[in-house]
């Protein structure tokens, strides 16, 4: 059973998304919480995952993702962030600060189980279309060109496991996709994380979004 709780300023969010992914025979969702309430929640429930509203008036969603990213590695959660808007500015330093992807709130209620599925099993989740809208909305600095530079000087199967974890696959998927074993999927990515100069799997995402490879597929 995957453990979630839901981080929202807005009582009726949070009983909306309990709703959808309790009727998931897989989910439970073992807490709501507001953001001053968040980390007393995580602390306490342990879940595996967390959906995160990034916009919140008592305690703000950046805020928050910082404070349990600072928690000890076996209580650290995949932690995605909630938004209404997918130009969402604060969206990107929410990756940058190691969210594991966001969602908008308006997500269909089968991906939205989906999505805490990815999460759990070390996966990341970001919407293609969002992504290119907060992309175009927020253009690369020069770092990110030159990131999107390096892509370019992956090997084909590189490229071939970087578009797969760009769309939220876990190895273990990755591996069925292109039939390769886990351990040659690990070597696969750890090299395209060092090649692309990178800290994870998200950063690594969005330089795929910008090299635009999910728009060739």
């Amino acid at each position: 059973m995957i453990r979630a709780v839901v981080v929202d300023d807005e009582a009726l969010v949070r009983s909306g998304f309990r709703l959808i992914l309790n009727a998931a025979e897989d989910i439970e969702v073992v807490a709501t919480a507001t953001g001053g309430e968040a980390l007393a929640a995580v602390r306490e429930h342990e879940p595996d995952v967390v959906l995160l509203d990034i916009r919140m008036p008592d305690v703000d969603g950046l805020t928050v993702l910082r404070e349990l990213r600072a928690l000890p590695d076996p209580q650290r959660p995949a932690i995605a962030m909630l938004t209404t808007f997918d130009t969402d500015e604060y969206v990107l330093t929410a990756l940058d600060a190691g969210a594991a992807g966001f969602l908008l709130k308006d997500t269909d209620p089968a991906l939205l189980a989906q999505a805490v599925r990815t999460l759990a099993g070390g996966g990341v989740v970001m919407s293609p279309k969002a992504t290119r809208s907060l992309l175009g909305s927020h253009p690369g600095t020069g770092e990110a060109d030159e990131g999107t530079a390096r892509v370019g000087r992956l090997s084909e199967r590189e490229r071939d496991v970087l578009v797969l974890v760009a769309e939220g696959l876990s190895n273990a998927e990755i591996g069925d996709r292109l039939h390769l074993s886990g351990g040659t999927v690990k070597d696969h990515v750890s090299t395209i994380l060092t090649k692309l100069r990178v800290g994870g799997r998200v950063q690594a995402a969005l330089l795929a979004q910008r090299a635009g490879l999910l728009e060739r597929r």
